[in-house]
């Protein structure tokens, strides 16, 4: 043995197993990476065992470098499939077809038997999904989900993008079917278990092309000064009960996903929009969360429990900032008296310690064939207020109620919706950066940090440092996740909060519901499974995150393509050693300015603890939030690349400048309009 071999140790054959998740680079070569201790574990193609790339898998340790603790195995059981189906080409023969799947990890090609194609030809373009795979056959089998058009090009980007995070394209056979047998009609038997509130004004408010409602309101005056609102649910868990084929399918989707041209959603449209939505006219079972409330917005008494009721009204959001702005509208003494309400208790909660982070959003405007031919900045306004802070209210008393449940001194198992203090790796630059602009950070405790954070965002509204010091604000925040663990909800200054009021669109609500009806009927069931389930529907949202920015993506450099050579200003979003990106300020579209592209006017260098790119001969700076002009130069639809060319604009030059250096001065206290974040950012 030569001294430079590293000495090897072999493990036992009854090792232990561990469970983590297999990533497959370019090269091939997998890595099963195991949360917690440990380090991941290196596992060789021969080895995968049926797995794929993203794939839930239990490893088993065969080496391990004592000297660099580097370990390698190999997998035994796939426990759950990130991606059953793909989109790729078929080659069709005269007596069999393979599935070549177009994708950057490595797999093998689909053995399709003719009676499987579904009508495809040789060299389409095909969903496919594996139907069988053992370790003794090394090709696994599959059958042709559907074709795809060729011409369809954004459609097949689409979804190419929900099925490389693992959701499926369409339901299954058993899953339409057991839906289709769900009754139209309710029945006397299930009215008489709920309370009536049919009778009670009540009306949902929406967007204006939205079909599921899962939320509405409903209003009652009891006396002068108090009233009874109503949080109203759509019952989804009265439909989709446990162990079914409807649950299970919701399960492992976990929550709908939404792109700029569609919604793939968690239920089929049987349950989410007919029998659970909560539709004008309609009779509706529903869950519901029912406050007595004066006139200053103080909660006197609350009450949870089924119901059913009758929506007397449909509203979009719309429908309803005309009436709060106007004064003058359908029940517009009730909308009126909502948003008073809602607004007392938005101002309540910053008071708390919630943080008031604004959120810029867009929506594309799309022709017949879903091309993007404008983009619209979405405003939050108070319409969207009144009804985030009734949810808000309700998640918040749901999850107060199943905290004090102790069965033998035991919590219930529940699905909390968390969030943790800011990571001080993170805060520590950022408050360094915003020092620059004059704000100071009381870090004493995370009420102070909350507190500094608010006067900062309170301070720089409308001002040039917004864009740079919001961005960066947000980066150091942690990020939700749902957890049987309760730590609070440091966003929202809650010391208790789940996600109770969208079941419809969100796994996470339908496990709330049953939990809590178990609690309400005094009978609590302790799922064993609620952190495993939690997780999953943790890493299922971020999938599905990823899925929507890649589609607005796609969508940006579908829209600019049209505009290669145009000039447009921008915002430096972020900075990088290999270049810059902009937003531009009219489409809210980000491309890379490439640091090549700056040679001809100086040799730029990344300042991090300054968020810039400096030139050593001119001194000049590119930094986050500084405005710029650009050049489209390239639009990559294949990557989701844009790519832009810096514009040196003399006419200009002097007014960015004078921008540039109002930034770096200390910031005066003011006050200005501020565009807030919608109900889901918030959550």
């Amino acid at each position: 043995m030569s001294k430079k071999h590293k000495p090897e140790r072999s493990k036992k054959q009854d090792a232990d197993v561990s469970k983590g998740i297999l990533e497959i680079t370019r090269s091939g070569i997998g890595y099963v990476v195991i949360n917690g201790e440990g380090g991941d574990i290196l596992v060789r193609p021969n080895d995968f065992n049926t797995a794929l790339n993203g794939d839930t898998v239990r490893v088993k340790v065969l080496k391990e470098n004592l000297r660099s603790g580097k370990k390698e195995g190999k997998i035994t059981e796939v426990v759950n499939r990130k991606q059953s189906e793909f989109i790729g080409h078929l080659q069709v023969s005269s007596n069999y077809a393979f599935f070549i799947p177009d994708t950057q990890k490595p797999m093998p090609d689909l053995y399709v038997p003719l009676d499987k194609i579904n009508g495809a030809k040789d060299k389409d373009r095909v969903l496919a999904r594996i139907t069988k795979w053992d370790t003794a056959n090394k090709k696994p089998e599959g059958e042709v989900v559907q074709v795809i058009l060729a011409e369809h090009e954004s459609d097949i980007a689409m979804r190419e993008i929900l099925v490389e995070n693992g959701f499926p394209l369409v339901f299954e056979d058993d899953v339409m079917e057991e839906a289709m047998r769900l009754p139209d009609v309710i029945s006397a038997a299930d009215i008489k278990k709920r309370k009536d509130m049919r009778d009670v004004l009540t009306f949902t408010i929406d967007p204006v092309d939205a079909r599921d409602f899962d939320d509405a309101i409903s209003i009652k005056k009891l006396k002068a000064d108090l009233y009874e609102i109503g949080v109203h649910i759509a019952d989804v868990s009265h439909y989709v009960t446990p162990g079914s084929v409807l649950d299970d399918d919701a399960y492992q989707r976990a929550t709908s996903v939404y792109l700029p041209d569609r919604v793939n959603p968690m239920l089929p449209e049987r349950i989410s929009n007919e029998l659970c939505s909560l539709r004008p006219h309609e009779d509706k079972l529903t869950f519901s969360a029912v406050f007595q409330i004066n006139v200053k917005g103080h909660v006197k008494d609350f009450w949870l429990g089924k119901t059913v009721i009758h929506s007397d009204h449909r509203y979009s959001y719309e429908d309803v900032q005309e009436i709060i702005e106007k004064k003058e509208g359908k029940f517009q003494d009730e909308i009126l008296l909502l948003n008073d309400l809602a607004q007392t208790f938005r101002a309540e909660r910053f008071k708390k310690g919630a943080i008031n982070f604004s959120s810029t959003e867009v929506r594309f405007k799309l022709d017949e064939k879903g091309k993007p031919i404008g983009i619209v900045v979405k405003e939050s306004k108070e319409a969207h207020q009144l009804i985030e802070e009734f949810m808000l209210l309700a998640n918040k008393t749901v999850a107060e109620y199943v905290s004090k449940v102790k069965v033998n001194k035991k919590e219930v198992p529940f699905a909390y919706r968390i969030h943790d203090v800011p990571d001080e790796i993170k805060l520590t630059p950022f408050m360094a950066f915003a020092a620059k602009y004059g704000h100071k950070f009381d870090t004493s405790t995370p009420e102070k940090i909350a507190s500094s954070f608010n006067t900062m965002l309170e301070d720089v509204r409308g001002k040039p440092e917004q864009h740079v010091l919001e961005t960066l604000g947000i980066r150091t925040m942690a990020k939700a996740v749902y957890s049987p663990d309760n730590i609070g909800h440091y966003g929202l200054a809650f010391e208790f909060y789940c996600h109770f009021t969208s079941p419809i669109r969100r796994y996470p609500d339908v496990l709330v519901h049953r939990v809590l009806e178990s609690c309400l009927e005094g009978a609590p069931v302790f799922d064993k499974k609620m952190e495993e389930k939690c997780k999953h529907c943790s890493e299922m949202e971020r999938s599905a995150m990823d899925c929507e920015r890649a589609g607005n993506k796609y969508k940006q450099v579908e829209f600019l393509k049209e505009h290669i050579g145009e000039e447009f200003l921008g915002v430096i979003s972020g900075v990088a050693a290999f270049g810059f990106w902009v937003e531009t300020v009219e489409h809210k579209c980000e491309g890379l300015v490439s640091i090549t592209g700056l040679s001809d006017y100086d040799d730029f260098r990344l300042v991090e603890n300054d968020y810039s790119l400096a030139g050593r001969r001119s001194g000049r700076k590119f930094r986050m939030g500084d405005k710029v002009y650009i050049k489209v130069v390239a639009a990559n639809l294949a990557k989701r690349q844009l790519d832009f060319e810096w514009v040196l604009k003399p006419e200009v030059e002097d007014q960015l400048n004078e921008d540039n250096e109002a930034k770096v001065k200390p910031a005066s206290k003011g006050k200005g309009k501020s565009r807030e974040k919608k109900k889901s950012k918030a959550e």
